[in-house]
């Protein structure tokens, strides 16, 4: 099963895009021949727990779920499996949260928090990590392929998976229509739900693929 982890819309500040017009693209993408079997929508330092896109997702035949980007002060982290318990647990509009109290609220609570872009300057775990920042011994999963990477971002976090023996998802870090699924994580098994998606993402049977490939 092929799905995009990491899309912003509309609800996210700097996207343009809409959930419709994420699913009228995918189902482009399919009339060309291209896979694609759904999307998780991570937006920006927020979870909106009365949002339900069950609906739109029976309509299109596409699993739509839901996770959060967050700011932290170790870089950006995507986080699946979010229940109210972490919500309450977690400020996610605080830019400045500890990464580490987040990962360990994500153990705790059946969620997981994957570092987002780990590569990329200033935002992303590599550099963290660099700088001697400890810690973070049950993150065994970061993003592997994002799509909107510069170059040498993604260099930068193949080198931090290989000395880290990390597992890799990937994400087209979608703003724009026309950027969703250029980057998606292919798992083993089949994905309904975020505890689903945590579950798997948990045991690893999984890998970062490209959308032409």
């Amino acid at each position: 099963m092929l799905l995009d982890l990491h899309t912003h819309s509309v609800a996210s500040d700097d996207s343009r895009a809409t959930v419709e017009q994420y699913i009228k693209w995918a189902n482009v993408l399919r009339k060309k021949g291209k896979s694609i079997d759904g999307f998780v929508l991570t937006e920006h330092r927020q979870f909106n727990h009365s949002v339900n896109y069950s609906s739109l997702a029976s309509e299109s035949g596409l699993i739509i779920l839901k996770g959060a980007e967050l700011d932290t002060d170790t870089g950006h982290f995507l986080v699946y499996g979010i229940s109210e318990e972490l919500t309450n647990k977690i400020d996610f509009s605080d830019v400045n949260m500890s990464a580490q109290k987040l990962v360990d609220c994500c153990d705790t609570y059946g969620a997981i928090a994957i570092p987002a872009h780990p590569g990329r300057a200033g935002i992303g775990f590599a550099e963290y990590l660099d700088k001697g920042v400890t810690g973070f011994e049950t993150v065994k999963t970061v993003e592997r392929l994002n799509g909107s990477n510069r170059p040498g971002e993604g260099e930068k976090a193949e080198l931090l998976i290989d000395a880290k023996g990390y597992q890799g998802t990937g994400g087209s870090d979608a703003h724009i229509v026309s950027a969703i699924g250029t980057c998606m994580t292919n798992f083993e098994k089949d994905i309904s739900d975020e505890y689903d998606l945590v579950e798997e993402l948990r045991n690893g049977s999984f890998k970062a693929v490209r959308l032409d490939k």
